[in-house]
């Protein structure tokens, strides 16, 4: 079965901010960035249950390559993503951060 991919807008505005930042420090990194975030988000439509629950229902996948981990739900035959996040980031603001999206 191959599931649907939903991204929140919070979603995309972090994946350019770090976009940004990354494109700041070397050009291209950025570029870099945003393909690796978007080619292992799509690679989740394929077998989204290979990741681990985390937090309540929200599962976790971590980058290749970069320090981030995108954090999704399952509904049916729907992944939705709640968020992308620096893994450097408390758990504590986090969980809280995908408790009100």
């Amino acid at each position: 079965m191959k599931y649907t991919i939903t991204f929140l807008p919070e979603v995309e505005d972090d994946a350019f901010n770090a976009y940004y930042w990354y494109e700041q420090k070397s050009k291209g990194l950025g570029e870099e960035f945003l393909r690796i975030f978007y080619a292992n988000a799509m690679e989740l439509t394929h077998n989204p249950f290979l990741y681990p629950k985390i937090y309540k229902d929200f599962r976790r996948r971590l980058l290749k390559r970069f320090p981030f981990a995108i954090y999704y739900i399952l509904k049916s035959d729907e992944i939705i993503v709640y968020g992308l996040f620096h893994t450097a980031r408390n758990p504590k603001v986090m969980k809280k951060i995908l408790s009100n999206r």
